[in-house]
């Protein structure tokens, strides 16, 4: 039976621990020039209608390197853009192709392609998730801290798709994450829905009642692909939630901060943090490759 990954539900928390200790693995394979051949043979369609720097370079890269072919088919060009229905092209691709890695904005149409392809589909992003980026990142705490036990998480700013995929992975994985948002900029009862213990998700308006306790201090984009329009109106709703020194100056010394990227620097967060000793934004983005092996690892491995 073929295994998709499209909220990161599909996962429990020993299979999350198995996918690090495989991303532990290719990491260090991968430094010494060591490849495998995993997906010899094998061809993943990589559909984006998304503009993307890290999700399609790590892809195509984890693709290539454990031995296959990563076909990128951008959404404007292929004829879903021009109405062909979803079933059909599933149905056709599933004729050519032996997986599918999609990012695009309705989630119910990654969903759809799961439902009609013969192989496996990888979630890389919607409007509502970015269960790759959550699994990347979790990793990135696991190999600096060596446990997720007591870790304390703190997401500051607009609760997007990130945000809602890194407390799905807190559920499961047991960590504490604590959201500070405007009122209405919070998780969604559509994202809280999914979690089964409501305790490990703490919610409130003010990052400052959470920042002493926080090990990790995770923001992103006030503007999310889409919002493009809101510019100037989200600016001035999100400036108290910029991560800078001021909000930062009750933090832990050792606290790490984290970003996704793309980074709109002096908006969501200063140069002096995200260039600080405390930031590991490159390495959670090089580990958005060695998770993506080893979650392809996990559905093609049998």
């Amino acid at each position: 039976m073929k295994k998709d990954f499209l909220t990161g539900r599909e996962l429990r928390e020993q299979d999350i621990y198995h996918l690090f200790d495989l991303t532990k693995t290719y990491k260090t394979s991968r430094r010494k020039k060591r490849f495998t051949s995993l997906l010899k043979n094998h061809t993943i369609g990589l559909i984006f209608n998304k503009p993307s720097t890290r999700t399609r370079v790590s892809f195509q890269l984890a693709v290539e390197e454990l031995g296959g072919r990563a076909l990128y088919l951008s959404g404007d060009t292929i004829q879903t853009s021009r109405g062909e229905t979803v079933k059909d092209t599933a149905s056709v691709l599933s004729r050519y192709l032996d997986g599918l890695v999609i990012r695009t904005y309705k989630q119910e149409e990654v969903e759809e392609y799961a439902q009609w392809c013969l192989f496996p589909v990888i979630n890389a992003l919607t409007d509502f998730l970015h269960p790759c980026q959550a699994l990347a990142d979790y990793f990135t705490i696991w190999e600096l801290n060596g446990t997720l036990k007591d870790i304390k998480l703190l997401y500051i700013g607009d609760s997007n798709n990130v945000c809602n995929s890194l407390i799905i992975g807190a559920d499961i994985l047991g960590v504490k994450i604590m959201v500070a948002s405007p009122e209405n900029y919070q998780p969604r009862d559509e994202v809280l829905s999914l979690v089964k213990n409501r305790d490990i998700v703490v919610v409130d308006t003010d990052p400052l009642k959470f920042v002493p306790e926080a090990d990790v201090i995770y923001t992103d984009t006030w503007i999310s692909m889409g919002d493009e329009k809101e510019v100037e109106e989200r600016k001035k709703i999100f400036q108290p939630y910029q991560v800078n020194k001021k909000l930062l100056a009750e933090a832990k010394k050792n606290f790490i901060f984290m970003h996704c990227l793309p980074a709109h620097r002096n908006w969501e967060v200063t140069d002096e943090v995200i260039d600080s000793k405390n930031s590991v934004v490159y390495q959670q983005a090089e580990n958005r490759l060695h998770c993506q092996k080893s979650l392809l690892h996990f559905l093609y491995s049998g």
